[in-house]
């Protein structure tokens, strides 16, 4: 496959693997590049800077395939200054940007060998990260698991939105985890993919409980609800009785101080390394209904492909001749 995306980020599959809190490591990671998209490696929730330098070159014992890192500056996020320099400092091919402004992140990677990718939810937050030079945005659509935006716009309408509103490579998020999705998102004018979810469903997934796991391959996808709709910072997690009591929190007028610590990292991490769903939360899209395996991320790429590829035979079947690549 060849889009812009693969050619900027130097990656074989324009798939983009998800900062995923708590779970993006150096295995799932150098298991997303190996296989030919873009790994990713958490570095806000790491909790050091030295953490976060040890887990980078962990990466690059792992592979020697381009991979990015993740900052998530949310509303009530902490500091990010001091992992921002060690991943400059350590010459990371790519960072990604997503829940805040960009803005201060793009002006300290001025002039730096880096590539940039920002999540956005809306064409007026993909037209600002192109002005502050993103190399590409991730739309993601009401679908998506984590983080939304707030006007509830679904992928299917949100991704030509954004193609046709800027000139970097968009790629395609939310309700995607095959495919299926992948050919989908290229026919939307997507130069490739984002995923978080289904990553969550593969082996090198390590620190992800089992139940955690499981429940996204039993679930459907009405088995989802959003959390903290309320507080402006919209999210789409399983429905957990946990997630379910901070609804209803909400809806009974619960303010931040309220409710955080149901929303803190603890109660996600209760959830997704103890299984424990009375007590905490994970995230997940709706794409939970069409997760039904637990494979190596290999074997996950391979499924893709080779079903994008069925796809566009079908499309050719379809329009009776050949739809070129």
């Amino acid at each position: 496959m060849k889009t812009r995306i693969t050619e900027i980020f130097g990656i074989k599959y324009p798939i983009v693997q998800g900062g995923l809190a708590y779970l993006a490591y150096a295995e799932l990671a150098a298991a997303v590049s190996n296989a030919g998209g873009l790994g990713q490696i958490t570095a806000m929730t790491l909790g050091t800077a030295e953490k976060l330098r040890e887990e980078i070159r962990k990466v690059r014992t792992m592979t020697n395939k381009p991979f990015g890192v993740n900052f998530a500056i949310g509303q009530h996020g902490r500091p990010y200054e001091e992992l921002l320099e060690v991943a400059i400092e350590e010459k990371v091919p790519a960072i990604s940007v997503t829940g805040g402004n960009p803005k201060p992140i793009f002006e300290r990677l001025q002039g730096k060998d880096i590539r940039t990718l920002v999540l956005v939810a809306g064409v007026r937050q993909a037209q600002k990260a192109e002005e502050l030079g993103a190399d590409a945005v991730m739309a993601v659509g009401q679908e998506g698991g984590g983080h939304l935006g707030r006007d509830d716009i679904g992928t299917m309408v949100l991704i030509p939105r954004v193609v046709e509103s800027v000139s970097i490579p968009v790629l395609a998020s939310g309700g995607i985890g095959d495919g299926r999705g992948l050919l989908a998102a290229l026919a939307l004018g997507a130069e490739g993919i984002e995923m978080g979810t289904r990553f969550i469903a593969t082996q090198e997934c390590i620190h992800a409980s089992e139940a955690y796991k499981q429940a996204i391959l039993t679930s459907k996808e009405t088995d989802t609800v959003i959390i903290k709709r309320t507080l402006g910072a919209p999210g789409r997690v399983l429905k957990t009785p946990h997630a379910l009591n901070i609804v209803a929190r909400e809806q009974e007028g619960a303010t931040y101080e309220d409710l955080k610590d149901m929303i803190s990292g603890k109660a996600n991490r209760e959830y997704i390394y103890n299984g424990n769903e009375e007590a905490g939360y994970g995230w997940a899209g709706q794409v939970i209904g069409l997760i039904h395996s637990i494979p190596t991320v290999q074997e996950l790429f391979d499924e893709i492909i080779s079903q994008a590829e069925e796809g566009r035979k079908r499309l050719e079947m379809i329009f009776g001749a050949k739809v070129h690549r």
